[in-house]
């Protein structure tokens, strides 16, 4: 004998009825998905109010990019968190109330070939030696991608 789901349209509409604690909480779960990981991690949901999703920015500058986006992210918590997804973007300047995670370093993939001298030159440039190194291996992996002319 199968068991027949349960069909109930408002299901999510009344477990995540706007202005809930649970509703909040989807929203800052949805939030890195709608945004990405990385400015997950430099943002943070700070609540909802009249059907605005109130976001802590760094500064004003992070502020600014995010309201340029803010029609894609409304749309993208729109997939997510369907009827319990806020009308509209606020966002508010000041310190994180979490430290972010550090990022994890990516295990770097080792060109098959070494920069071209003329990439090596332009790399002597570069004062700091972690960064030159981290430039020529980029630019020799990028430049191994192609097959030599």
């Amino acid at each position: 004998m199968a068991l027949k789901p349960v069909a109930s349209p408002g299901l999510g509409a009344r477990l995540f009825a706007p202005g809930t604690p649970a509703a909040t909480a989807l929203l800052r779960a949805a939030w890195p998905l709608a945004v990405g990981a990385d400015l997950g991690q430099r943002t943070e949901v700070t609540g909802i109010d009249n059907g605005t999703l109130r976001v802590r920015v760094p500064d004003a500058r992070w502020r600014q990019v995010l309201f340029r986006m803010r029609r894609e992210i409304l749309s993208r918590l729109r997939e997510t968190a369907g009827p319990a997804a806020p009308y509209r973007l606020g966002f508010v300047e000041g310190p994180l109330s979490f430290v972010p995670p550090p990022a994890a370093e990516a295990k770097p993939v080792p060109p098959t070939k070494d920069a071209p001298p003329a990439v090596v030159g332009a790399a002597a440039a570069i004062e700091d030696p972690a960064l030159r190194a981290r430039f020529l291996e980029s630019a020799a992996r990028y430049l191994d991608r192609f097959p030599a002319r």
